[in-house]
């Protein structure tokens, strides 16, 4: 009984913290590139990884429209398109994604 209530505990306590943070994008919508330090800019690839080719480099402050996300690794990557070319398409780490 004692197991089960410990386990049970765990599960709560893993699924609120999992949802705190810039890293918890995960519902569809608007976001903000945040994060990215000094000139760098947060790579948008052409698949959830970075084994895949980058197909632009996003500063702070640009907008993307989350689709859908996915845990490789340990890194969650979103699919992603820009809300001001939404023809561009690609997968970005959730870590730099702010909620607008």
């Amino acid at each position: 009984m004692r197991k089960t209530i410990l386990a049970a505990l765990a599960v709560v306590v893993l699924s609120v913290s999992a949802g705190t943070g810039p890293a918890a994008a995960a519902s569809p919508g608007r976001y903000e590139v945040h994060g990215v330090e000094g000139d760098d800019m947060l790579k948008m690839r052409e698949g959830p990884g970075t084994g895949y080719v980058v197909i632009v480099g996003l500063p702070n402050g640009a907008v993307v429209r989350v689709h859908s996300c996915q845990q490789t690794g340990s890194t969650r990557w979103c699919s992603v398109t820009l809300e001001r070319a939404r023809s561009l398409r690609g997968y970005v780490s959730a870590a730099y994604l702010r909620r607008m």
